[in-house]
């Protein structure tokens, strides 16, 4: 059986945050902050909310 469509998104944004590697703690990553922000939106929601492709389509999750 396949990954749901928020399965696979949840996989490339921590993906996305472990390819990133250690930062340095002085300074705010916007991307980091970006990403760890839609991990958790995306984890608040539904299998079936929109948001779910909204992101999808932001990250490029197909």
């Amino acid at each position: 059986m396949r990954d749901s469509l928020k399965e696979r998104v949840r996989a490339k944004l921590v993906r996305q945050l472990e390819e990133d590697g250690i930062r340095d703690q002085e300074q705010d990553d916007p991307r980091e902050i970006s990403v760890g922000a839609d991990l958790d939106a995306l984890d608040s929601v539904a299998e079936d909310h929109p948001l779910v492709e909204e992101l999808a389509a932001r990250y490029l999750v197909f």
